[in-house]
């Protein structure tokens, strides 16, 4: 997704945090076994205007060499195979699809429904799953505190603050600064509407970029993106 800022990979991960209904696994058999992760989800960035759907698959011990990805009207989305058996396959993926600006390009081109997830894995397992892909996307938080591109911001003390969104999974908060190489990202229960960064990560006189994503039950994510500077001198 093209973001002002770009999204950490620590997002991925608190996607797929316990709790989360991202996937349904498909049902196990004696020629087959289910992927650790197979799931698929809508983003949205409210701020940039754009969206994307963004597929995690996982297998198990060994690399796949063979991956497929089925829409429910049945046209392939992706089709992995590792060149040689010999390279042990790739253990983890993570694909995202082009972000067109107009979400109704996007939605047609990934329809709602039940993808099949099919694999093969380098000692030969079967693997297979399925994922439903919802276009239901949350609405943003709006941001109370600081306000976008707000200056002169505490480097001490700070808790961040938005208005609430209710029904929701989850929040995810992330602040960047890519200059000197450092981020930070939670995952907050949909209960809450702030979050106190902690004393010592904000550096005096410095601008920091900062993004609160809105979770569905379904692992779906708006995004509101802006930047802040804080007070004093570097």
């Amino acid at each position: 997704m093209t973001r002002r800022i770009g999204i950490p990979a620590m997002v991925a991960l608190l996607l797929g945090c316990p709790g989360m209904v991202l996937a349904q696994a498909g049902e196990e058999s004696a020629a087959s076994s289910a992927f650790a992760v197979a799931s698929l989800h809508l983003e949205q960035n409210v701020t940039d205007g754009d969206g994307e759907v963004v597929f995690e698959v996982t297998g198990r011990a060994d690399g796949l060499t063979k991956l497929n990805v089925v829409s429910p009207a049945g046209r392939s989305i992706i089709d992995f195979t590792a060149p040689n058996v010999s390279t042990l396959g790739m253990r983890e993926f993570r694909f995202e699809s082009p972000e067109p600006e107009d979400i109704k390009t996007l939605t047609s081109a990934y329809p709602e429904g039940a993808y099949t997830f099919t694999g093969a894995t380098a000692s030969g397992v079967k693997l297979r799953g399925r994922a439903t892909l919802s276009h239901k996307l949350p609405p943003p938080v709006s941001l109370l505190r600081p306000k976008a591109d707000a200056e002169g911001v505490v480097a001490k003390n700070l808790q961040i603050a938005w208005t609430p969104v209710a029904n929701l999974a989850a929040y995810i908060v992330y602040i960047e600064q890519p200059d000197l190489g450092v981020s930070m990202t939670a995952r907050l229960p949909g209960s809450v509407a702030a979050f106190a960064v902690p004393d010592g990560f904000l550096r005096p006189g410095t601008a920091y970029q900062l993004g609160i994503g809105t979770v569905t039950d379904v692992g779906n994510v708006s995004f509101v993106e802006t930047t802040f500077t804080t007070a004093g001198t570097p």
